[in-house]
């Protein structure tokens, strides 16, 4: 699963948590930009997942990637710039498309 990045200038350990749950990082947007705030340009093609760490960006950011994801049918998740936030909230949404999927995924097998 691809997946845009929304949030933090570093990413530390994110892409080994991600590779986990079977996400690659497609594109990462700090979102310091002023630009990403105000325009409504679609997510780049091929994204499957949108993930903003709300701790490193502010509330215009976030609300126009969350609404292009909404409007484009991709799933986002919203969490802290940490691990262990973002393996729990990995966790659940993994977890909610599992149950709609009745092939299962990695995550339902790992017991996550």
């Amino acid at each position: 699963m691809d997946a845009l990045i929304v949030g933090a200038d570093r990413l530390g350990n994110i892409p080994d948590v991600l590779q986990e749950f079977g996400i690659r990082i497609a594109a990462h947007v700090s979102g310091r930009d002023s630009n990403h705030q105000r325009r409504s340009a679609p997510l780049p093609s091929g994204i499957q997942m949108v993930i903003l760490f709300t701790d490193f960006i502010g509330h215009n950011v976030m609300q126009r990637f969350r609404d292009a994801a909404t409007r484009e049918g991709v799933m986002f998740v919203c969490c802290r710039r940490s691990v262990c936030a973002l393996q729990q909230a990995l966790g659940r949404r993994m977890s909610e498309e599992c149950e709609r999927c009745s092939a299962g995924c990695k995550t339902r097998r790992r017991g996550k």
